[in-house]
């Protein structure tokens, strides 16, 4: 789960992390008040969306104009700008050209920055452990820094039976080069963030950048921070947090029946049990030249319930052009696959091929349902048929 970059400041602050005033507005009049409230002379405007690059963006009615992160010198002009921002289609590299409506916007002080620095926390999956990230190239997407120049990453995991430690914090720091009183400001800074991750079961925490000013002070200028899943359910008041306006609806009706669903960009719907199998799914539809519409697994427990819910998700995608359904009846039976796939077929009045691939428990029931079903469903007999099958199936729908 992702939350906006005034929430990931918020509890931040309530570990110990360095972070500049600031306060969330929904309106330009809300907006200037904030701006009121913390003093001048700089403010700084932040549209608020889940995507980076924010200030590199461009809104999509406005493509040559300023960004959505915007540096002001009166309230009149937070204000204005505010009311520039504010339900407005915002453009950056990670929303994709659809961009994301910016509905809320956090204005903050401004900042004397001397230096731009990195900084990340995640759990390496090679070793196991959190792991500090550090560079020297704040402000840039840490993605291109390992590309360009890697030489200017520093990685330090730290050992769960020791926890954080002075050493640690200091060879970060030595690496960013810090200096003098820098040293215990990062210090500090960064075991606040550690216990911030680990407490709140975080995936990531991110800053950047992480700023020097002027008088040598650490602060967190941006912040991103992403949660387990899986552990929302001891954290009420970051679960609290979630902006469901942010995601997919697709993918939050997803989740209310048990499903794993992330929507792609092709027109080959796949429905299958097991992350694995339907990974193999969508390549073989790559193979042979179309392109999946959607990952779906719904699982190796799934009821009839959950697999016509599954089925009317496809089909909810208006680029749905054709729908795979590729199931190795194990804990899952074939037969319960067949009588969700004809309810949900009849429930919304199927209108697009349907390629059905059984094969495990109860195979022989399920294709039995499936042929008395009176529905247009054709059946393959192995993976490879079934791809063959649903790409030309669409082809000719097209054609």
């Amino acid at each position: 789960m992702n939350i906006h970059e005034y929430q990931a400041k918020d509890l931040l602050r309530g570990y110990g992390v360095a972070v500049p005033r600031g306060g969330v507005a929904f309106t330009p009049e809300e907006a200037a008040s904030v701006a009121r409230e913390l003093g001048g002379p700089v403010w700084v405007v932040k549209s608020q969306i889940h995507a980076g690059g924010r200030g590199a963006g461009r809104f999509q009615d406005n493509p040559a104009g300023k960004g959505g992160v915007r540096v002001v010198k009166s309230v009149e002009e937070v204000a204005s700008n505010a009311a520039e921002m504010l339900n407005r289609v915002l453009v950056t590299k990670q929303t994709g050209p659809a961009g994301k409506e910016v509905k809320r916007l956090y204005v903050e002080e401004g900042a004397d920055i001397k230096r731009e620095l990195y900084l990340g926390l995640l759990i390496d999956r090679a070793t196991g452990r959190v792991t500090i990230i550090a560079s020297t190239e704040g402000g840039m997407e840490i993605e291109e820094v390992a590309h360009n120049t890697p030489e200017k990453i520093v990685k330090v995991a730290v050992d769960p039976a020791t926890g954080i430690q002075g050493y640690h914090t200091r060879k970060v720091a030595f690496a960013l080069g810090l200096e003098g009183k820098q040293i215990g400001a990062a210090a500090k800074f960064i075991q606040a963030a550690y216990k911030a991750f680990t407490e709140l079961d975080c995936a990531i925490v991110e800053i950047n950048p992480l700023i020097v000013t002027g008088s040598g002070d650490i602060l967190a200028l941006d912040a991103k921070m992403s949660f387990d899943d899986n552990a929302l359910f001891r954290h009420k008041e970051v679960a609290a947090l979630r902006d469901e306006a942010e995601e997919d609806p697709a993918e939050i009706e997803a989740a209310k029946h048990e499903l794993n669903y992330v929507k792609l960009d092709g027109n080959i719907g796949c429905m299958v049990n097991g992350a694995g199998l339907a990974m193999a799914t969508m390549d073989i539809i790559k193979l042979y030249g179309a392109e999946p519409a959607n990952f779906l697994d719904v699982g190796g427990g799934a009821t009839k319930e959950r697999v016509t819910a599954a089925f009317k998700l496809i089909l909810s995608d208006s680029a749905v052009e054709g729908i795979l359904v590729n199931i190795f009846g194990g804990i899952m039976r074939c037969d319960v696959i067949a009588e969700g796939v004809v309810a949900a077929a009849r429930d919304v009045q199927l209108h697009v091929p349907l390629v059905v691939r059984l094969e495990g428990t109860n195979v022989a029931l399920g294709k039995k349902i499936l042929a008395d079903s009176g529905l247009p469903i054709l059946s393959a007999d192995n993976l490879d048929d079934a791809a063959k099958k649903i790409v030309a199936a669409v082809k000719k729908e097209a054609a």
